[in-house]
């Protein structure tokens, strides 16, 4: 993580587009204020919008914004959020979920053509850097049709890979610390929590664990944060010695819940990637639901 945040300082500098991968929960939006922070942009607006919560037409609206009367409801005028980050970073997060139709939009205001608000007939340009993120293998999605080569290589001019928590293990104890500290700083851990706190896998990552700590410093009966007040799943896997091999269903569990982050929680594309039927993941995801910390689709777990 420092050599990454090395990395950010330096692309910080230029006005280069910044894709940010990893995982869900390993902390892109972090990395991606860091940009903005180490830019020379940073006494300019910083913008965010999540790609995959509005719709095509309510995301072109929030984007490029509307003059009055454009569309019913549209009682006065509104300024897109290119707009409101002019001079600034605008952050597309969850880039991958773009509409098709949107990404021709976005290429052409990203190459520097001026646009219309929706209902508008006065051209506005905008000067305001990118910075995206995705879980989605955008590379993988061109190849499939569902993103745009010219715009995967116009958001690509620099990447940013965030490792996931399980290859930085030993970044555990010290964030953990730090999200105590946010709003219990009189508790502690003890010796026997932090070491259950390292051996887990986090498929659910930077995300995850501040959950963890929370709910620990919640129900702990003293300053010190003990292995009882860890979840279920973690005290257990402090039964078995550090260096032993974990059993299969683990290492299933495991494959199952890492297939789940990469695809943002989304069941077919989770099956897919592990070469199994949707069918199966769903028997497989009411044994280990309980323990799965990242929002999955609902549709067939109740």
């Amino acid at each position: 993580m420092r050599r990454l945040f090395t990395v950010v300082a330096k692309i910080a500098q230029t006005n280069a587009s910044v894709l940010i991968t990893g995982e869900t929960g390993v902390g892109k939006e972090l990395i991606a204020r860091s940009v903005h922070h180490f830019s020379k942009r940073n006494e300019q607006p910083w913008v965010d919008v999540n790609c995959a919560a509005l719709p095509y037409h309510l995301l072109e609206s929030e984007l490029f914004g509307y003059e009055r009367g454009a569309f019913t409801g549209a009682d006065g005028v509104k300024p897109g959020l290119f707009e409101l980050a002019q001079g600034g970073t605008l952050f597309l997060d969850e880039i991958g979920e773009l509409d098709l139709k949107m990404q021709v939009k976005l290429l052409r205001v990203l190459d520097g053509a001026a646009y219309y608000r929706l209902g508008g007939t006065r051209k506005i340009k905008v000067d305001v850097r990118i910075v995206s993120a995705t879980n989605v293998n955008l590379a993988d999605a061109v190849e499939n049709g569902a993103f745009r080569r010219d715009l995967f290589h116009r958001l690509d001019q620099v990447r940013l890979d965030v490792p996931p928590l399980r290859d930085r293990s030993d970044d555990v104890a010290a964030l953990a610390a730090y999200f105590l500290s946010l709003e219990y700083p009189h508790l502690r851990f003890s010796a026997r929590a932090l070491e259950a706190l390292g051996r887990h896998a986090w498929p659910g990552n930077v995300r995850e664990l501040k959950n963890v700590v929370v709910r620990a410093a919640c129900v702990a009966d003293s300053q010190e944060i003990e292995l009882k007040d860890l979840p279920e799943v973690m005290q257990r896997n402090t039964g078995r010695h550090a260096t032993s091999e974990p059993t299969i269903d683990e290492l299933e569990q495991q494959a199952i819940f890492r297939a789940l982050s990469q695809t943002g929680g989304k069941q077919e594309r989770a099956a897919d990637l592990l070469g199994i039927s949707k069918r199966t993941l769903l028997r497989r995801l009411k044994v280990y639901r309980s323990q799965y910390p990242v929002t999955v689709e609902q549709d067939s777990l109740a």
